[in-house]
């Protein structure tokens, strides 16, 4: 162990993450299949692949993104998910075109309307200013994304990118952090990036689960982010997660509270996704129906499982509480003067929500309305696309 950790700390690079997991955590055989090369992450590993047992540990260090294996020093990767079959040509439901967008990029983004998470990609796409179609997919069928073998959503899609001529990145959290990577350093390509963030594929229950370790850093390479130091990059990955692993779970108990609030919640879908143009007349009444049918048992689900407070807005409203204590009062934004991840992560996780009764309540008790409002700004503009573009603190309410 010793040895091993000697060895990592002579690897230089900006801020290391050393992936630890307890072996009672994972005691479990992970089926691998040939990765892609991992050169591009300091040629750390090399391109063999075992089927074995692993215990991973973790801790946070001094620079870059490394990966231990602690059994022994035989690299073993799982199979990437998102090896899938070839990708069939979708309508899209929506194309969204920026003039000033000359990234080069051709970007699909597959998605449900008002999910969380992939209103976290898109208001990271927006606020970038990248140009991408849109294919709306049945959240019942999920016919649109039939072709894949990773069954969740967003996926998002850039053609003309390796052999079969798209590369497929699934997880919102992966795909913002590999759009940040590009955005930092844009001599690395898409597909260099995401081979730096490994996948471990189980199976819970019957279903296949993919973990990501290292999805919220940002891989910098042989860069330096001049615009951040670590103490600011390690909040930004704090609150990312904490996105997706706590605000995201009081959105279906409060959206879905009670039958009326869940139906009046898949008609503000409908509206907002377009399903009258994107589904048939039958598709569109039983997504509506039988979708906030079943998502107004599964919020009172939710709600226990996540230990909720009996009146569910309450739970609601301290997350947000929380966030604006974490943002403060001497910057408009955790980013300061521009939004960073963890600001758009949380804004676009309640942007899902933005038509319901439950969002206006949280304006009406939380202090979060301006903020809210500051980060939907900068998205709308595509602030993020010019790179001196700050918030103007006289037009903060």
């Amino acid at each position: 162990m010793a040895a091993s950790l000697k060895f990592l700390s002579a690897i230089p690079s900006s801020e290391c993450f050393i992936f630890i997991r307890n072996a009672n955590c994972i005691n479990r055989s992970i089926k691998s299949k040939p990765l892609r090369s991992f050169s591009s992450c300091k040629n750390f590993f090399t391109e063999k692949i075992c089927t074995r047992k692993l215990i991973v540990a973790s801790s946070v260090g001094f620079a870059g993104v490394t990966f231990a294996v602690l059994k022994s020093w035989a690299p073993v990767w799982p199979t990437l998910a998102a090896e899938s079959r070839q990708k069939p040509d979708f309508k899209p439901s929506k194309s969204i075109r920026i003039e000033t967008d000359n990234s080069g990029l051709k970007l699909t983004l597959f998605q449900f309307q008002t999910c969380p998470f992939c209103c976290k990609v898109r208001a990271v796409l927006d606020y970038y200013g990248l140009s991408y179609d849109i294919v709306e997919v049945n959240s019942v069928t999920k016919k649109q994304i039939k072709w894949s073998n990773y069954k969740k959503v967003p996926v998002l899609i850039a053609d003309g990118i390796g052999e079969s001529g798209y590369l497929q990145l699934n997880d919102s959290s992966v795909i913002i952090s590999v759009l940040e990577s590009w955005r930092k350093d844009p001599c690395q390509s898409l597909q260099k990036l995401l081979e730096c963030y490994v996948v471990i594929e189980s199976e819970e229950k019957g279903k296949k689960v993919y973990e990501y370790p290292n999805k919220y850093f940002i891989m910098l390479m042989e860069k330096e982010d001049a615009s951040s130091n670590p103490a600011q990059r390690q909040e930004e990955r704090k609150w990312r997660k904490w996105a997706d692993d706590h605000l995201v779970h009081m959105l279906s108990p409060n959206v879905y509270r009670s039958p009326s609030e869940a139906l009046q919640a898949f008609r503000y879908f409908s509206e907002v996704g377009e399903w009258e143009k994107n589904f048939s007349s039958l598709e569109r009444w039983i997504i509506i129906w039988t979708g906030s049918t079943v998502m107004y048992l599964l919020g009172k689900m939710l709600k226990k499982k996540y230990h909720l407070k009996d009146d569910v807005r309450e739970s609601l409203y301290d997350a947000c509480r929380e966030w604006m204590l974490a943002v403060g009062t001497d910057r408009i934004f955790m980013g300061g003067d521009q939004p960073n991840l963890a600001d758009l992560a949380v804004y676009g996780v309640l942007n899902a929500i933005e038509g319901c009764q439950a969002f206006q309540d949280v304006l009406d008790c939380t202090n979060i309305g301006p903020w809210y409002r500051a980060v939907q700004k900068m998205v709308n503009s595509h602030a993020g696309s010019h790179p001196l573009s700050t918030y103007d603190i006289a037009q903060f309410p």
